[in-house]
Formats: structure tokens, sequence, C-alpha cells
């Protein structure tokens, strides 16, 4: 239900044109909306805005109806019950000034935008008439008529807009000659709540005689729904050991009707009770809520495992439609009985060190239901192990508690553990009870066990040069089972480069080679051995211990140059950046310094770059293109050198694009190739045929195959060697 409080204020008092300030109420028109038809008092209703030009907040109000009242900040509050059976109220308010002078906002009986109220189900035609402000009209005075005069025309009513000639269309129809309102078939508040249109006046002969006039339509709900349960049979339980209060399940339900009206207040009740025992009144249902609490206690599963319910949803505060809904309540059974320990004291043996090892199992009985909250066993160490050594837990079948070791017990520390057990239930006990215990007594086994390193991993640094036979430390285990009085003797588990020796008896560790930092065994400087310790049991055990030796860098490695070769022309040419390296550490390496050694001073340059990394090379003369060797002696920045030869290809060119062209040319491809060997071949077989035609001329004269100075096994030194062509010369130095 919407109210509207319509105003026009008007001030009493003179003021200049162009005011700065205007005292009197801020709005030609004020309108408040409600939502319910009936309100209650102390509802507030809006503020009405006033000022008299100075800083004062509240002022003093009065209105022409008792039932309403403003304070003095202006809030329009309602002072007792009102019901609005026309759908809205009018009412005028005054205040005064700090100077007394009274403002009035007067009753408007016609508001510019008319709010009519239909009821949503109304039947046939409905009518509601709503006239337009008649306009002043001016007669000058002394006219000679002639009368009657003629002084108004013939005005005509209509519509437009959606309801009227737009979709829904013709819902809503106006007389044209009376400007009478019509709603031609009933309406649904749940479709549509509000309609708007515009309403027109047109002259008979004249056009418009008014500007069109806005119509607002609310359609007025009526209770014509009835509560609906979101759900209609709710299933829920109740422990059979409840007390008065417990909440046992929520049932809600809604209504279509317009919200926050009676229409749609909805009210729940319990109409039935099935069975009604052990008393008809054992559960009770919020009205407001929908909560369902348990009355009075008396449950009791095994009589009356289940109960039904009936309850009823009310609309209209509880008076109007109502709904309905099938609750249907499970008595569930209650742990009111303590589980108990088959026997009141268990034993066990464990070996010690082992971790998650069963140590014993305790069977329970519980007569609850089976297999529900109040049966299932809950199992706790109450007293007997302070070190978190052993732990307990449910098994599967819920009725025995399995103790297993959390840590490895010690023989040596404690050989017998006594523990204190208690059972429980997954749900507390619904009435006082007494608590089942057990003791469980666990005998621990001693084992032999192997000798233990401390620390774990040592860690030592030692210079990479220590001579052989050197000290490096000594790194010792203890024997844990100090009953047994066993020997421990040591050996080298995991030496990678062999570099290390340890005594059997002391477990010192000596340089048995020399060691290298730069060694492909040692990361990050450092290497890693693995050392070993053994008790002298029948089955011994053995220990491990890691050695770790930070090796201290020693300068035994000189610079070397990485590029060997490189080309270079032999006319402008670039410089060439050599790139060093050392594989010593900081300290034993860069900067480095180099310098040309023998002939090749004379015809190249060298100097290092601005890091003192790498080496700038490059010619000093201009050199024939060939191959050169050119020797560069790099040091460390403590002095350690060492001679880097470099291979350097010089090419006829001009630049840093090094190309070397071949020196025999090739012309005329694979066909010239084929022709020389084919030339080639035919002067052989010219040449044998001559050797086959002279010695057939010699047919004759046969001279033996062996002369007199046989010269078989005899060695003769021609001072030559090699087969390689003579133009093929490598100049070193130059």
């Amino acid at each position: 239900m919407l109210l509207s409080y319509l105003f026009t204020p008007r001030e009493t008092r003179s003021v200049a044109e162009t005011p700065t300030c205007v005292p009197g109420f801020q709005s030609d028109m004020l309108i408040f909306k409600v939502t319910r038809k009936h309100l209650r008092p102390g509802t507030r209703l809006g503020r009405v805005g006033f000022t008299d030009c100075t800083d004062r907040t509240r002022f003093v109000f009065s209105n022409d109806d008792s039932r309403f009242m403003v304070q003095t900040d202006g809030m329009l509050t309602v002072k007792r019950p009102v019901t609005l059976h026309e759908g809205h109220w009018d009412l005028s308010v005054h205040s005064w000034d700090s100077q007394g002078h009274r403002t009035t906002v007067p009753n408007v009986n016609d508001p510019q935008v008319p709010v009519l109220y239909f009821p949503k189900s109304g039947e046939g035609q409905r009518r509601r008439k709503r006239e337009w402000v008649i306009p002043d009209i001016n007669v000058p005075e002394n006219n000679r008529g002639p009368f009657p005069l003629k002084i108004s025309q013939k005005i005509y009513y209509s519509i437009t807009g959606p309801g009227a000639d737009q979709p829904p269309a013709g819902l809503f129809t106006m007389d044209r000659l009376t400007g009478v309102l019509y709603v031609t078939q009933p309406l649904d508040r749940e479709k549509q709540a509000k309609y708007m249109f515009q309403a027109h006046a047109v002259a008979e002969s004249s056009g418009n005689a008014e500007e069109p006039m806005e119509i607002i339509v609310n359609v007025i709900d009526q209770n014509d729904n009835k509560p609906v349960f979101s759900q209609d049979t709710y299933l829920g339980d109740v422990p059979e050991s409840s007390l008065a209060g417990f909440e046992v399940i929520t049932v809600t339900a809604t209504d279509a009707d317009e919200p926050n009206t009676d229409n749609s207040d909805i009210r729940y009740r319990i109409i039935s009770q099935h069975p009604q025992l052990p008393s008809d009144f054992l559960f009770v249902i919020n009205p407001v809520t929908g909560v369902i609490r348990v009355n009075t206690p008396g449950l009791d599963r095994e009589k009356y495992p289940q109960y039904t319910l009936v309850v009823h949803a009310v609309d209209g505060m509880g008076e109007g439609s109502h709904g309905e809904a099938k609750v249907i309540l499970t008595v569930t059974d209650s742990n009111d009985n303590a589980p108990l320990y088959n026997q009141p004291t268990y034993e066990a043996d464990v070996e010690e060190n082992q971790v998650g090892v069963v140590v014993t199992t305790m069977s329970v009985t519980d007569g609850d239901e089976p297999h529900t909250p109040a049966w299932n066993a809950k199992f706790k160490i109450v007293s007997g192990d302070p070190g978190g050594l052993f732990n307990v837990t449910t098994g599967s079948n819920k009725q025995e508690g399995i103790i297993t070791t959390a840590k490895g017990l010690d023989f040596e520390k404690n050989s017998k553990h006594t523990l204190l057990v208690a059972v429980e239930n997954e749900v507390p006990f619904a009435v006082p009870l007494p608590t089942s215990t057990a003791t469980v007594v666990v005998i621990v086994k001693d084992v032999n066990e192997p000798p233990v390193f401390d620390p774990v991993t040592k860690v030592v640094s030692k210079p990479e040069n220590i001579p052989v036979n050197s000290e490096v430390t000594t790194y010792t285990a203890t024997d844990p089972d100090t009953a047994r009085k066993q020997t421990v003797t040591y050996k080298i588990i995991s030496d990678p480069a062999g570099w290390l020796n340890v005594s059997k008896d002391k477990g010192v560790i000596r340089v048995k080679s020399l060691m290298d930092r730069e060694s492909d065994f040692v990361r990050d400087s450092k290497y890693t051995a693995l050392i070993g310790a053994y008790d002298n049991d029948e089955a011994s055990a053995t220990g491990t211990g890691t050695l770790v030796i930070q090796l201290e860098d020693f300068n035994d490695n000189a610079p070397v140059i990485e590029d060997r070769s490189i080309k270079i022309c032999n006319k402008d040419p670039a410089e060439t950046l050599l790139t060093v390296t050392d594989k010593d550490g900081p300290g034993n390496a860069a900067p480095y310094a180099v310098s040309l050694q023998g002939t090749s001073k004379t015809n190249w340059t060298a100097r290092m770059n601005g890091s003192r990394t790498g080496i700038i090379l490059n010619l000093a003369t201009e050199l024939p293109s060939g191959e050169y060797l050119v020797v560069l002696r790099v040091a460390d920045n403590q002095g350690l050198e060492q001679d880097s030869t470099v291979q350097a290809t010089v090419c006829d060119c001009r630049g840093a694009d090094a190309i070397c062209q071949d020196r025999i040319v090739t012309v005329g491809g694979l066909p010239m190739i084929l022709g020389i060997l084919g030339g080639i071949l035919l002067l052989l077989m010219l040449l044998l045929l001559l050797l086959l035609f002279a010695r057939r001329r010699k047919g004759e004269k046969r001279e033996p195959l062996l002369q007199d100075d046989d010269i078989r096994d005899n060695i003769y030194k021609y001072d030559e060697e090699g087969g390689g062509e003579d133009d093929q010369v490598i100049k070193t130095g130059f």
C-alpha cells in the first residue's frame, strides 16, 4: 500500500525580488510513500525540509492531524495507529521561524502527478474519475453581450500509453466527454503492480486546452495467494535425550502477495502431532521464524522412534489463508551407555627405534545403537607418555583402539613404558557416566644400533696444496649401545678422487694424494667424502658421516687463451679480442697481463682490454697473406705465466671482414678437370707403348736379371723427406 503526503509550501512574509535565502520549506511538493496500509505508532515517514536562513537546524512544527507529529528536526512520524482506506492521506504542516512568523504547507487536493488505486481483482469495468484543475477564466468587465456570452469551450478527453493504446491495450479507457477513467478487466498485482499513462484534454475547436497529465495507477494488493512451503515434507532428526528448547528443524514458506504487507505476513503453527505420546505437545514452533524446538523432554527412541507433525503457514498475520506441510522427525539414539574395555591390562614387547609399528590392540563394547556416533569408540592416552612416543587410533570396526609407536623407542633411556588409555564415544555422554580406562605396559627390546657420528656432516677448510700424509681432521662416532661396550672402527666408504685415508681405530683422516681445487670431483670448492663407522657386534652395524673439505685456492694454474685460431685482413685490420681463462679462483686469476714473444713482437701488437680479462690482438705491419704463429705470454695477478700460441690466418683483404681467396683459381669446373685427367692417362698409355717397343728391339740381347753389383739389401740416403709441394710454406714469427 502506498501513502502519499502532498504539500505546497507558501511563505507569508514578503521578501526582496532577488533574495539570497528564502525562509520556508525547501520543496514545492513533499510526497511520502509507505508500503503498508496499517501504520503503527513510531513509524518514521520522512523528513520535512525547512530553513529560516539562520544556522538553526531545529524548529517548532505543528500539523492539522493529531495522529501525526513532526519532530524539531523535521522528521514526520506516526503518533497513533493509522489505516489508509483511500490509499493516501493529506495534511498541512506549519512552522514558526526565529521571528515568530508562521509558514504553512497546506493540503492540495490535486497534486501534479495523480496516483490512482485499484483493487487488483476487481470484477468488470471499474470507474475512476480524475479531473484537471480548472484554469482561471478571464472576462472583461462592462462587456455588452450579447448575453448569455459563451466564455468556455467543450473539452474532449483521451488517454495514451501502456494499458491504453499500447500493450496491454484497452485495459484502461476514458470517457471522451466526461473524462471518467475505466478499467476494463480484473487486474493482477503479481503480474504488474503499477501502470503509467498520459491523459489528454483537447478543446473542441482550438486544439489543446491542457498539457497532458501523467496518471499512475497502483494496483492494490489483495490476499489472493496462500503461503507455499519450500518443501511438501521435511525430514529431521531429534536426539532422544533432547532437553526443552533444543532446536530440531526450521520450516519456511513464502507468499506471492505484496511484500511487507499483512497479506504476505506469515505465521506458523503446529496443527497435529502423531503419535500424541508421551504427551500432546512434545514440540513447539516459533510463529515468526518457523523454528521447531523440543517443548518438553521425554523422547524415547525405543518406544516412539518417529513423529509426524502437520504444520500450517497462515498469512494475514495468522488470520488469512494457509499452506500445509508435513514434518517427519526421527528420534535418534543418545549416548547413555559408556564403552567398556574387555580387559583392564595389556602387555606388549617392541624393538627400539621402530616407528609406526603396532604395539597392541584393545577391544571395547558399547550398549548404544551400533555404528552410530554414540557407539563409535574414541581413545586417548591420558598418562605415561610425556614425550609423545606413542599414538592411539580407532580401528575400522570402531570398537578397538590400536596403539602404535609415533617415535623410535630407546632401550638405553627407558626399557619400560606404562600407559593409561581412556575410551569415550564420538559424541559426549547424554547423561553423567564413568569413563573406562586400561593400562598398557610396553617392554622395549634392545637391538644393535649403528655408531653415530657427531656431527653427521663435518666441514673443514684446508689449502688445496696441503702435503701428502698431512692430517685433515679427526672424525669419530660413538656407539649408542652403551651396555654392550663395543669397539668402533673406521674406513672410507666414498672418496671419489682417492685423496684420503682414515685410521682404523682413531678416525684420523689424512691426505693420501695431492688434492686439486680445480678437479672435476670438486663442486664450488668443496670436496665430499663418506666415512663409515662399524661396531664389532656379530651382526655389525654401520654408521656413516659426511666429511666436506672446503679447499682453499692455491695459484697452481696459469692463464690460458681460449681462442687458438683467428683470421685477419692485412690492410686496415680490425682488432681481435682473445678470451683468457684461469682455473684458479678470485685473487689468483684476473686481472691478467700479456706480452708478445720471439719474432711475434715485430709484426703484431697485443694489449689487455679495459677489464684486463681479454687480449686485443692486431697487426703492426702489413703482411703477405698466409698462416702465422703468434706466441703470447699471459700472466695472472700473482705473476704465474704461460705461453700460448695462436694460429693467425692473414688474408689479402681490408677491414674487419676477413675473407681469404684460394691460391689456385679453378677455371672451367668439372669438364676441364676430366679433360686434364684424360690427357694424363693418354700420355701414360703412350709411354707404356714406347717401353714395350723398345723391349722388343732388344729381344736378341738378354742381360741377366741381376748384375754383379747387386744392390739388394743396400740402403741409400737421399737426404729428402715428405711429398708435399714446395710452394706450401708456413711462415712462423714473421
